[in-house]
């Protein structure tokens, strides 16, 4: 009798999940701009207080080898609308780009907006009955034809602008207006909570994009007297107290999210997925020599933002999903942007496109089990841009990591993560067949997806290099006149 009992509460589970799994489950990508893996408390960071997000990690799964698909903002947010590698469409810098021409090489022009043919994650979701939309910054094309109203949304709230009140405008169609010295992400998730309460009848797909925690810096006056007070009580260097304010900042807003997905019941029909564009940002890439610019530090990564190395591309993902993940679970699989695509489609019961390779694996075999693999024979990067380092491909199999310098120099760089995750033990000369192995596969990789590569420099010079021009101006970037960090905060 007791096992037909089992039997019996265990299929009426069974058929429970399945049932939760077949609605059409929400979806919450909430998606912050330049936050570092180290960034917060639940990836190890003491300093700044983010309870609601650590609370996320609690309820849910944490990923320790989660990637960023690009070392800046605009190829990560192709990826993850095209569910491709951004080397095939060509945006392979943030948009318009740097510009340094007197260097050894000439890099590529990144593709300066996503093309309109592309079959979004928006579009493949919005055809299965989803409604969407985005909100926040977008990035992916300035001109109002290339706008996440193009590209399958139905609401398209893109938001300009710096953080404070008052200096952000709204681009899209934004049914709320700002209230009066309303912070930005305040504005955002105020956007998101109507949508959430609108759609809470019918299937949506809601990506939340701040411009938060980009630079310039700017925070409210009440979080960074606090981090001020604590910096100096610890005598900490590090992060800087506006920056800090500002992560909080994105802390309440996950906080606003997930109390709106609560109070209207969806708590176990929407899965909730946190995360970053690239890695954190050290200092300003034309500020090189000036300590009053620093942010924030990868420690224990090498590298930052516009960097292949580990702190330019590792992030933090979180993914709460009650039907599937289970509280304080740890997944140490490496993952990667695109691989949203694959999986949101897979919650959603949709088809991928035909004719539109998606280079993204689902994760629902790591959301079921999370000690399991995914058939991925590597993870590639393509950044053929100066910015923080140098121009440079990369790929991952397993525990090696190579990078590939595009510069002309033939330097390579090699590493094996597992017992070196920051990166200080070049190998490159104690393994030349792993280096030689994992070069050609990077080469192959490189041809078949027509990623662009730089060109010899005829004007290269060698006392001029370091100069920075605008694509846009066309003249030299003038740092000094940048505003400073300090100055950028508001009283409430």
């Amino acid at each position: 009798m007791g096992r037909v009992f089992f039997l019996a509460f265990f299929m009426l589970g069974l058929s429970a999940t399945s049932s939760v799994l077949s609605a059409k489950p929400n979806i919450i990508l909430i998606f912050i701009d330049d936050l570092g893996w180290k960034d917060i408390g639940c990836y190890g960071n003491d300093f700044v207080e983010t309870p609601r997000i650590d609370q996320l990690a609690a309820e849910g799964l944490r990923f320790t080898d989660f990637y960023a698909a690009g070392a800046v903002c605009s190829p990560t947010r192709c990826a993850v609308q095209s569910g491709q590698n951004q080397a095939r469409i060509g945006i392979t810098a943030h948009i318009p780009g740097h510009w340094r021409p007197f260097e050894r090489v000439i890099t590529p022009q990144t593709t300066m907006a996503l093309p309109l043919e592309t079959v979004t994650i928006a579009e493949t979701l919005t055809r299965s009955g989803y409604q969407s939309a985005y909100v926040g910054k977008w990035h992916l094309g300035n001109n109002p034809s290339f706008q996440p109203d193009s590209q399958g949304y139905g609401l398209s709230a893109v938001i300009a602008g710096p953080h404070l009140p008052g200096r952000f405008r709204v681009l899209g169609d934004s049914p709320l207006k700002p209230k009066p010295n309303q912070y930005r992400t305040e504005f955002e998730a105020d956007i998101c909570v109507d949508f959430i309460q609108a759609n809470k009848d019918k299937p949506f797909f809601l990506m939340l994009s701040p411009f938060a925690v980009h630079i310039p810096l700017g925070a409210m006056s009440e979080k960074v007297a606090k981090y001020r007070k604590k910096r100096s009580e610890l005598q900490r260097e590090l992060p800087h107290p506006v920056y800090a304010a500002m992560i909080e900042h994105c802390d309440d807003m996950v906080g606003r999210i997930v109390d709106a997905v609560e109070a209207n019941g969806l708590t176990d029909n929407t899965m909730i997925m946190f995360t970053s564009d690239n890695g954190g940002l050290y200092r300003r890439y034309d500020y090189r020599e000036k300590a009053d610019d620093l942010v924030t530090s990868m420690a224990p990564l090498k590298g930052e933002k516009g960097s292949l190395h580990e702190g330019g591309v590792r992030v933090p993902l979180i993914i709460k999903y009650p039907p599937l993940t289970h509280p304080n679970t740890v997944c140490n699989e490496p993952t990667i942007s695109y691989d949203f695509y694959p999986t949101f489609a897979e919650l959603a019961g949709a088809s991928l496109p035909v004719n539109q390779p998606i280079d993204g694996l689902s994760l629902f075999p790591l959301l079921k089990a999370p000690d399991n693999r995914l058939d991925r024979t590597a993870l590639h990067w393509h950044y053929p841009h100066y910015h923080h380092d140098r121009p440079a491909s990369s790929i991952r199999v397993r525990e090696w990591k190579l990078i590939e310098y595009l510069d002309g120099t033939g330097d390579v760089e090699l590493y094996q993560l597992h017992n070196d995750l920051g990166e200080t033990r070049n190998l490159h000369e104690m393994f030349p067949g792993r280096v030689a192995d994992l070069k050609k596969q990077l080469g192959q990789w490189r041809v078949s997806v027509g990623a662009r590569v730089p060109v010899v420099n005829p004007s290269y010079d060698a006392e001029r290099a370091h100069q920075w021009w605008s694509i846009r101006s066309g003249k030299p970037v003038n740092s000094d006149s940048r505003e400073r960090f300090p100055s950028t905060e508001s009283s409430p």
